[in-house]
């Protein structure tokens, strides 16, 4: 089972948790029992102003939920000026998940893949579990920040401990697989949500699958390529024995030895990225566009309770609507016609475009080409694409950078990422200043990062840049002709023959290179 069923659960755990149930209120001076979303502008006026200034005490006494499903919002009522809790609540465990990837990676180079998995589980099960018995607010915004670093941190080895354990063909498949699986946990989470309508107890029943699939990585080898890497070559066979064994090959025979010399290659460091005018431009680009897609898409995903209908099936669908989204940005990043830089650049550019055709509907009209063309129906195009954008910026980002300054400026992309990631849970909240502006906020960083993108060079079937010192070559295009240029000028009489060989190999270099922009993921 993979383990991105239950990450996807505890991700979006504030779309139900944190959703607003409809509320009666019953005030001297109002209307009695008027009900939230039925009363007119000045009745809401006026009410909102009292909560305002009324203490906590008072709002309980005044102030009645409906019985339809119970949330942290009915539990602790978290409405009027203490509604920005809720997406408070939402960012810590973001937070969480900024501190956890950091952390985390490092720790698991150290201790070992599968020690640093199974603990940070067993922590983000405890965790989770302890959600659902949290006495207060404050309790519960504590839990969620170490739940998102133990879960976004335990992820990450996953995925690390995965690709490390299967052969390098099929890094790109468990990639995508892993991706699909977080869409199912999604619509998983809103079936879940729809049969068990109390908040505390969803918390905790969440966690069931959680434990299932601990249980189940129990059984799985130590990473053989972290054990090659740290010498100790009879724990990395016996780890290669047992895959083999899995996959029946049981008469497979090998001895592993640490090769006599290890080469040594040009180190690169954060400064790096920002020492250098090409790299500079692309870093910065790559920067605001991991931010983008990680606002836009769990903005999107978080604001299924404002779009009107049901909320269980509007949160269904936003996960559903990304199984798409995968095998088309695979198949069009592979085409020429199409390519990396021009595939991101139109999933975000129509993103942002549907996005922002929100603020020209009618805000109170489903008839005719409205009851088609929605904030429902735009915004889970919205999800669709940027869905794809982001599985394609961690292919596109890994090729744009030199071998020896990869990890490091796919890291400097992931923690932008993770910005976006604490601020989209307040987004959805300004539509307490204008209903669209959401959308507006969506659309325009859309807009923008997509027209960036294409300032960026093409990398489809480019040579993958092994040092900072291949940056000298303004094209990636002519990289090829200017090294067979560098060597007619040398004068050697086997450039012609080292110069074929390359080219030989420029389709392995570049198959690797894709195969390892998975790994990263």
């Amino acid at each position: 089972m993979d383990p991105n069923l239950y990450v996807a659960t505890e991700a979006i755990l504030i779309a139900l948790v944190g959703a607003t149930p409809p509320y009666q209120w019953d005030l001297q001076g109002l209307s009695a029992n008027e009900s939230h979303g039925n009363h007119s502008v000045s009745e809401q006026g006026a009410f909102g102003e009292w909560l305002l200034t009324a203490n906590s005490s008072e709002v309980r006494k005044h102030v009645h939920f409906g019985s339809s499903f119970t949330s942290i919002v009915s539990e602790w009522f978290l409405i009027g000026n203490a509604s920005y809790k809720v997406s408070a609540a939402s960012s810590f465990y973001f937070s969480g998940v900024f501190v956890g990837a950091i952390s985390f990676g490092q720790l698991s180079d150290r201790f070992g893949r599968k020690k640093v998995y199974l603990t940070g589980f067993a922590l983000d099960i405890l965790f989770a579990i302890a959600n659902g018995f949290s006495p207060s607010y404050e309790f519960f915004a504590v839990s969620r920040f170490l739940v998102g670093m133990m879960n976004g941190g335990m992820s990450l080895v996953a995925f690390v401990l995965l690709n490390e354990c299967v052969g390098t063909a099929y890094w790109a498949l468990a990639g995508s697989i892993g991706g699909l699986f977080f869409a199912v946990g999604i619509a998983q989470y809103a079936l879940l949500g729809y049969f068990i309508r109390s908040w505390r107890t969803l918390a905790v029943v969440v966690n069931l699958e959680g434990a299932v699939v601990f249980l189940f990585s129990l059984f799985i080898p130590e990473s053989p390529r972290w054990l090659y890497s740290q010498g100790r070559l009879n724990e990395a066979e016996d780890a290669l024995y047992l895959i083999a064994k899995r996959n029946r090959k049981q008469k497979c025979t090998f001895s592993l030895k640490l090769p006599a010399e290890r080469s040594s290659r040009e180190a690169g460091s954060f400064l790096d990225l920002f020492r250098y005018r090409i790299l500079l431009g692309r870093t910065l680009i790559m920067m605001f566009t991991w931010f983008v897609c990680s606002l836009v898409y769990y903005g999107l995903t978080l604001n299924v309770g404002d779009l009107g209908g049901n909320i269980y099936a509007n949160l269904a669908l936003s996960g559903l609507i990304e199984i798409p989204a995968y095998p088309i940005c695979i198949y069009l990043i592979n085409q020429k016609w199409f390519g990396r830089k021009r595939t991101l650049s139109a999933f975000l550019f129509l993103g942002g475009l549907a996005c922002l055709i929100v603020m020209f509907l009618p805000k109170k009209r489903d008839t005719g080409v409205f009851a088609v063309v929605n904030s429902r129906s735009l915004s889970l195009l919205g999800k669709l694409t940027i869905s794809a954008a982001f599985n394609i910026v961690y292919i596109y980002t890994s090729e744009l950078y030199p071998t020896v300054i990869r990890n490091v400026g796919m890291g400097a992309c992931s923690m932008f990422s993770r910005v976006g990631g604490i601020i989209a849970p307040f987004v959805p909240s300004l539509k307490s200043v204008q209903w669209s502006l959401p959308y507006i906020v969506f659309g325009a960083t859309g807009l923008l990062s997509g027209l960036l993108s294409l300032l960026l060079p093409e990398t489809l079937n480019s040579p993958l840049l092994e040092t900072i010192s291949d940056l000298q070559v303004c094209s990636y295009w002519r990289l090829g002709d200017e090294a067979m240029s560098l060597q007619a000028l040398d004068g050697s009489q086997s450039g012609d023959k080292d110069s074929s060989t390359g080219s030989g190999s420029e389709d392995e270099e570049f198959y690797d290179a894709d195969e390892e922009t998975h790994m990263i993921k």
